[in-house]
C-alpha cells in the first residue's frame, strides 16, 4: 500500500516534474521499493536503540527519511538508459545514496560470491557513503576478504559503522580472523558512530578490532550491547580507545561486566565529559562497581538519559548515585532511593525519563516528580501510592506517564493515583495493571477516567482477591483500607515553590 501511494506521487504530474521531467511508471516502482527499504532499516535501527519507546518516533523517523529520498528521486528525474539499462547519473547518486544497509531480510550467512555482488554499490563512481550497516549477515573469512576492498574505498568518507550481529553461528576463530579484516579495513576511518553489538565479543573480539578502536579520537556514539564484555574485555577498551571526549551515547547492556570490569568502565566514562546517553543495565554490577560508576558519573554533567536497570547497586552505591549527579535514576533500596530523590528535588533541570523498576523500594521511599516515572515491580502498596499520588496532584504538568503495577496496591492507592494524574494536560498512561485492586476500586478508577479512557492502562491481570505474602501485612488485617481512608483525610504534601 505505501509503495502504490509512494509511485502515484512519483508519477503524478507536478511543478517539480515539470522542472526535472516525469517518471515512468515502471521506474517509479523500482525507487519506491529502493525508498521503503532504505527507510525502513534506518526507522527500524532507531527503534532499537530506544527498546523502552512506543514506536511513534521511529515512525516519524520512517515518514521523514521516506519523504527526504522520495524529494531527492523527483529532483533526480527519469533515468537515461543504455542498452535498456538503467544508468544513474553521478550528481544524483551523490544527492541520495548516503546510507548503504544490507541488514534487510532473512538473518543468514554470506558468502563470496554474494558479496561481491551486494557490495557493488560501494564502489560506484561518485558515491557519498557515509554510513554502512552489515548487521544481520554473517561473515566468514572468503566475504570478509571480498567486503575489505570495497571498505578500503570508503575509508575517507566513512563517519558511521554498525557491524551489530555479523558473524552470528561462525567457529570462534573464524569470527576473530574476520573481525581482524574487518577492523584493519576500517582502521583510520574518522567515525563518529561505531556499533559492534551482538558480536559476543569478549576480550578476544575486542582485541581483534584493536586496529580500529585504536584509531578512534572522534566517537560521539559506541555500542557494546550483549558482547560478552568481561572484566578483562572492559580493560581493553579502555585501554584500546584512545579518547572519548567527545563521547555523546555509550551503551553496554545485558554484559557479564560485574563489579571488577565496572571499575574499567568508571575510567571511560570519567574521561566522557560530553556524555548523553548512558546504559550500562543488566550488567551485574554490585555495589562496589556501582559506586565506582557513579562517582566517575559525577564529571558528566549532560547526562540525559541513564539506564542503570537489573544490577546489584545497593545502599551505599545508592547514596553515592544521589551525591554524584542529581539528575538520574534507578537505585535499590530505600536509602538509596531516598537520597537520590532529594538529590532530585534540589536540582534536575534536563533529566526526562525515571526508571525504577524492580529494585524492591517501599513506600518509605516513595517520591517523584518527573516526565516518566516508572516504579514498577516494587512493593509500595497502598502507602507508597498515596504518598507518590499526593506529591504529583500539584505542578509536574510535564508528566505523561506514570507506571505502578505489580506494587500490591488497592483501591484506595488506585483512586489517589488516578486522580492525581487525570488533569495533566499532556498525561497519557496509567499503568496500575497486576495489583490487589477491588471490583469497586476498578470501577472508581474507570469512573475517573471515563472522559479519557486511552488513558487508562489494561486491568486484565489484576487480582481483586490478592493477598500480600509479607508477614507484616498479614498481620494487618482486613481492616487496612479503612484505617487509610483516614489517614488520607489527614495527609499534607508540602509543594515547593
Amino acid at each position: 500500500m505505501l509503495m502504490e501511494r509512494m509511485t502515484k506521487n512519483l508519477t503524478a504530474p507536478s511543478v517539480l516534474s515539470r522542472k526535472y521531467g516525469l517518471l515512468s511508471k515502471e521506474e517509479a516502482e523500482e525507487d519506491s521499493k529502493r525508498i521503503e527499504e532504505s527507510a525502513f532499516a534506518i526507522a527500524n535501527q532507531h527503534y532499537e536503540k530506544e527498546p523502552d519507546g512506543d514506536g511513534s518516533s521511529a515512525v516519524q523517523v520512517y515518514a521523514t527519511q521516506s519523504s527526504k529520498l522520495m524529494l531527492e528521486v523527483i529532483k533526480r528525474g527519469p533515468r537515461t538508459k543504455i542498452d535498456g539499462k538503467a544508468i544513474l547519473p553521478e550528481k544524483a547518486i551523490a544527492a541520495s545514496e548516503t546510507v548503504f544497509d544490507i541488514s534487510g531480510g532473512r538473518r543468514a550467512f554470506i558468502d563470496a560470491e554474494e558479496a561481491e555482488e551486494l557490495l557493488k554499490p560501494l564502489k560506484a563512481p561518485g558515491n557519498s557513503y557515509k554510513k554502512i550497516c552489515f548487521s544481520n549477515r554473517s561473515f566468514g573469512l572468503d566475504a570478509a576478504r571480498v567486503a575489505k576492498p570495497f571498505l578500503l574505498s570508503l575509508k575517507d568518507k566513512l563517519t558511521e559503522v554498525d557491524l551489530s550481529d555479523f558473524v552470528a553461528g561462525r567457529p570462534e576463530a573464524e569470527a576473530l580472523e574476520v573481525m581482524n579484516i574487518f577492523s584493519s579495513a576500517l582502521e583510520g576511518c574518522k567515525l563518529r558512530c561505531l556499533d559492534l553489538s551482538n558480536n559476543a565479543l569478549g576480550e578476544k573480539g575486542v582485541r581483534a578490532f584493536g586496529a580500529l578502536l585504536k584509531s578512534q579520537n572522534n566517537l560521539e556514539e559506541l555500542y557494546l550491547m550483549n558482547d560478552g564484555i568481561s572484566e578483562e574485555a572492559a580493560l581493553a577498551v579502555c585501554e584500546l580507545l584512545p579518547s572519548t571526549e567527545k563521547l555523546r551515547i555509550l551503551h553496554f547492556h545485558n554484559n557479564m561486566t560485574a563489579d571488577e570490569g565496572a571499575l574499567a568502565i568508571s575510567e571511560i566514562v570519567k574521561h566522557s565529559p560530553a556524555l548523553e546517553d548512558f546504559r550500562c543495565s543488566s550488567t551485574r554490577i554490585g555495589s562496589d562497581g556501582g559506586v565506582s560508576l557513579c562517582e566517575a558519573l559525577s564529571t558528566c554533567s549532560r547526562i540525559k538519559n541513564l539506564d542503570l536497570r537489573d544490577n546489584m547497586f545497593g545502599v551505599e552505591a545508592g547514596v553515592a548515585l544521589s551525591k554524584a549527579i542529581p539528575s538520574f535514576a534507578d537505585l535499590t533500596e530505600d536509602e538509596g532511593t531516598e537520597a537520590l530523590a532529594h538529590a532530585l528535588k534540589e536540582s534536575a533541570p534536563s533529566l526526562e525519563v525515571l526508571e525504577m523498576a524492580g529494585n524492591d523500594i517501599t513506600a518509605k521511599a516513595a517520591k517523584q516528580f518527573l516526565t516518566k516515572l516508572n516504579l514498577s515491580e516494587n512493593e509500595l502498596k497502598d502507602e507508597g501510592a498515596i504518598l507518590i499520588g499526593k506529591a504529583l496532584e500539584e505542578g509536574h504538568g510535564q508528566l505523561v506517564e506514570v507506571d505502578f503495577s505489580t506494587n500490591a496496591i488497592r483501591r484506595v492507592g488506585a483512586r489517589v493515583l488516578a486522580q492525581a494524574v487525570v488533569q495533566k494536560p499532556g498525561f497519557k498512561m496509567l499503568n496500575i495493571n497486576s495489583n490487589f485492586i477491588s471490583e469497586e476500586g476498578l470501577d472508581e478508577v474507570k469512573d475517573i477516567f471515563k472522559s479519557s479512557p486511552n488513558m487508562l492502562g489494561p486491568l486484565d491481570e489484576n487480582d481483586p482477591e490478592g493477598e500480600d505474602l509479607d508477614e507484616e501485612a498479614d498481620e494487618e488485617g482486613a481492616g487496612n483500607e479503612d484505617e487509610l481512608e483516614a489517614k488520607l483525610k489527614d495527609l499534607e504534601i508540602k509543594h515547593e515553590e
